[in-house]
């Protein structure tokens, strides 16, 4: 028996004298593409896919993780884990804001010995 091949969905956009185009709606929120796209030229095609951000990956396998014991799997999975990862960067910013504060003397702030007591 032969196998099925699976035709990919392809959509015609057009190019501007800018050479600019629209990414159609459906595969950029599919592929979760933000502000940044890479493109690779090879074999006659150039081919774009959303810019993966080095923030919050070392979070990845944790989360995926997480979700699983959580029940999660197929596409419900990965629109949670999308979502999950995606509150990451908002977290470490607010975390950097708290040390700046605290080094510029505002708003509160821990010293050494009062996380780990006085020490000998």
């Amino acid at each position: 028996m032969a196998a099925l091949s699976v035709i990919p969905e392809q959509k015609k956009v057009t190019i501007s004298s800018k050479r600019q185009f629209t990414i159609p709606q459906k595969f950029y929120t599919e592929l979760g593409f933000g502000r940044e796209a890479v493109c690779t030229l090879g074999e006659g095609m150039l081919i774009i896919e959303p810019a993966r951000s080095e923030n919050g990956g070392e979070f990845a396998e944790q989360i995926l993780a997480d979700l699983i014991a959580e029940g999660y799997s197929g596409q419900e999975l990965l629109s949670e884990f999308k979502a999950r990862q995606s509150k990451i960067r908002p977290a470490v910013e607010k975390m950097l804001k708290a040390a700046k504060d605290a080094v510029n003397g505002v708003g509160k702030y821990y010293t050494y010995d009062d996380i780990f007591g006085e020490t000998n």
